[in-house]
């Protein structure tokens, strides 16, 4: 038997730079870090996306490892185990959205002109905007010519192939996002697609769902532990 630990990313920045880890972001993934180091786990491979906010969270949990003297391996970059590019759903989907329904329409245009202020709430919250055009892409009602739903939920789920690979005492982990972590769910749990997507929308940032392989299955062993987030300030979704 083998195990998997999954770390979302830190938070992030604002919506219009959200690939790159807030300075709260870079807080709790050190603490992240630190949590792992204190109890001496020992990787046999790290993974992460090709995100920056991905590669900066396997980069945190690193100098953490070497401040506390333990060796850890050289990240590994992965691209199935990148989130979905919301930006890229928005552009297709969202004008055929809007021209459909148009209260989403005046939805989506308030939240635009709200997230021009970056001291706004909207860019630390899920809007009925973002739920509304990402529910239209996971049950494909519109022509999109990005990755659909299907794909990005296989792409994910191929990552299984090289889990398999290791064996008895393997412990390998991945700085990934919310969603693969969803998709994993649903491999572990057999999830619908709503359902994937509500675990991903309970995940903290930083958190750590785990998972053992027996019999070449994922077998669900901890889901969104933040035993390292120990005050409310620092425990956030977004």
């Amino acid at each position: 038997m083998s195990s998997l630990y999954l770390f979302r990313h830190g938070q992030a920045g604002s919506r219009d730079r959200y690939d790159a880890l807030s300075e709260l972001g870079h807080q709790q993934t050190m603490r992240l870090g630190r949590y792992l180091a204190g109890q001496k786990m020992r990787f046999t491979a790290l993974y992460c996306g090709e995100l920056q906010r991905q590669r900066e969270t396997a980069r945190r949990i690193a100098e953490a490892f070497a401040e506390a003297g333990l060796d850890v391996p050289e990240p590994i970059v992965d691209r199935r185990w990148n989130e979905f590019d919301l930006d890229a759903v928005y552009r297709g989907i969202a004008p055929q959205l809007a021209e459909d329904n148009p209260e989403f329409g005046a939805a989506y245009e308030a939240m635009q002109k709200e997230a021009a202020n970056p001291q706004s709430t909207v860019h630390r919250r899920w809007t009925q905007s973002d739920i509304e055009v990402v529910r239209a892409w996971v049950d494909g009602r519109y022509r999109y010519d990005g990755e659909s739903w299907a794909e990005f939920r296989e792409r994910v789920r191929s990552a299984f192939s090289t889990v398999r690979e290791y064996g008895q005492g393997d412990v390998v982990a991945v700085s990934t996002s919310a969603t693969p972590i969803g998709v994993w769910m649903g491999l572990a749990l057999e999830l619908s697609n709503r359902h994937i997507m509500r675990a991903a929308g309970a995940l903290y940032n930083a958190s750590i769902t785990s998972f053992r392989i027996r019999e070449g299955e994922p077998h669900l062993a901890a889901f969104n532990h933040v035993p390292h987030l120990d005050a409310a300030e620092l425990r956030t979704f977004r």
